[in-house]
């Protein structure tokens, strides 16, 4: 199904397409090559023989110099031009390198849909007690429970060296993001006329897992992974509805604590349905709970195969996309945004296909994760109905936010190729950029403090 090309796999027995329900640690021998053949997060140091990716050179750890801290991020590339660009005429030429979602896009949208493809940078980087943890994680991490939980990690990436799907979208759920971040975003419906509703967040996020000085015995004992808050400023009709989440790191011991905060009823109720495919907050029936931040949650529906790694186009670089030159409506258009904001580049990708397992339930019968990996980001995902057919495709749109550094989307876009409507998740155009110096305590992810927030 997937053209995996030799050159594009990590030679190694470790990459056999397994199930997500076995794991082991790896050897001291085997942690011995991260920050040597591979990256100090597991991914493979060296560019492609054809010389269209380039090595790894640490990423991008330095602002440019016409940043100022609090601005929109501008592009450290600023000279770059489009190499090729990819159309309904001559996709094909390029289906190797494409998900089978993004060429139905061709397909759905030939007249408006195309890709602008530009030079590879593999910008990702992250501070050096991310990398240090990474290591210690190698040869103690392990799966709990089926793979519903995580232990003996802590801070970095757990398995930096996966041996099974489960274990990849694990890296992609606790990778660095900062630790406590807080960001005002737009989230838009746009119906296939290019008509949309805007509505918009105040999001926080308390990431338990990534903070410094963290030891595994202390998260196992707390089983928080990370709080995250959320509430509706606008449109006035919407605004003070809140959501609350613990999200832990055994799923199956204590799984996801949910809240929600009614403006109508001014009441705060236990939600234990926030989770799997209950629809997004305000999303029009666009995406699932489990759809934000491309997969997050509990992975218990579904077995996880790891396919094996191969060359694709994914968004990656997204500072035109990002920027705050841009008004909402130059990027939201019919179908799709904006193909001329977009940049493109081709990275390797570990590719993992989850499908749901016999006796649960979701609405997503198969789902397709193209993981970037340099950064653990999801960068591309389909999406498969009950009857096996694309449904839906998922374009995560990523920048390095070179303050930290940290390698996180700037947008999220989820087609619905049923419906020809689409959901843009975190537009901040038009609103201030990512805080990661946000200060907060335990007792601002509190049910009380949900209350009092909804009430403002």
């Amino acid at each position: 199904m997937y053209k995996l090309k030799q050159k594009t796999l990590v030679v190694s027995a470790l990459l056999v397409a397994l199930s997500g329900g076995v794991s082991a640690k790896v050897s001291q021998e085997q942690a011995a090559r991260l920050g040597n053949e591979l990256t100090p997060v597991g991914a493979e140091k060296a560019g492609n023989k054809a010389g269209t990716i380039p090595a790894w050179d640490g990423g991008l750890t330095k602002p440019p110099a016409n940043y100022k801290p609090g601005e929109h991020h501008p592009s450290p590339f600023p000279d770059d031009k489009v190499l090729t660009t990819i159309t309904a005429k001559n996709v094909d030429s390029y289906k190797d390198q494409l998900s089978p979602g993004l060429v139905a896009m061709f397909k759905q949208y030939p007249d408006t849909f195309k890709m602008n493809v530009y030079q590879t940078r593999r910008t990702y980087a992250a501070p050096k007690y991310i990398y240090e943890a990474t290591k210690v994680n190698a040869t103690r991490a392990e799966l709990r429970d089926g793979g519903n939980g995580i232990k003996g990690a802590a801070v970095g990436v757990p398995f930096p060296i996966p041996q099974n799907g489960v274990e990849v979208i694990w890296n992609h759920i606790t990778r660095f993001r900062g630790v406590t971040v807080g960001r005002d975003t737009g989230q838009a419906a746009v119906l296939p006329n290019g008509n949309y509703s805007m509505v918009k967040f105040r999001d926080e996020l308390d990431q338990n897992y990534t903070r410094p000085g963290q030891t595994p015995e202390q998260l196992e004992q707390d089983n928080l992974l990370f709080y995250f808050k959320q509430w509706v400023t606008s449109p006035s009709r919407l605004a003070g509805t809140a959501l609350l989440v613990h999200e832990t790191m055994d799923q199956i011991a204590k799984p996801r604590q949910a809240w929600t905060y009614n403006t109508g009823q001014q009441r705060v109720r236990r939600a234990p349905n926030v989770a799997y495919d209950a629809p997004g907050t305000a999303s029009d029936n666009l995406r699932t709970t489990d759809d934000f931040d491309m997969f997050n949650g509990a992975p218990d529906r579904y077995n996880w195969k790891l396919i094996g790694k191969k060359e694709m186009y994914i968004p990656y670089n997204s500072y035109q996309l990002h920027s705050d030159e841009l008004k909402y409506d130059q990027i939201l258009k019919p179908h799709h945004i904006n193909p001329e904001f977009v940049r493109w580049e081709l990275h390797r990708v570990w590719v993992v296909e989850a499908t749901l397992k016999d006796g649960m339930r979701h609405s997503y019968a198969k789902r397709v994760f193209f993981v970037d990996e340099d950064s653990w980001q999801v960068g591309v995902t389909d999406i498969y109905d009950s009857r096996n057919e694309l449904w839906r495709v998922g374009h995560a749109y990523a920048i390095n936010y070179y303050e930290i550094p940290v390698l996180w989307s700037t947008l999220e876009v989820f087609h619905d190729l049923q419906s020809r409507r689409y959901l843009a998740i975190g537009l901040d155009n038009e609103d201030e950029v990512y805080d990661f110096d946000l200060k907060r305590t335990a007792q601002d992810f509190t049910p009380d403090a949900l209350r009092r927030q909804g009430r403002r």
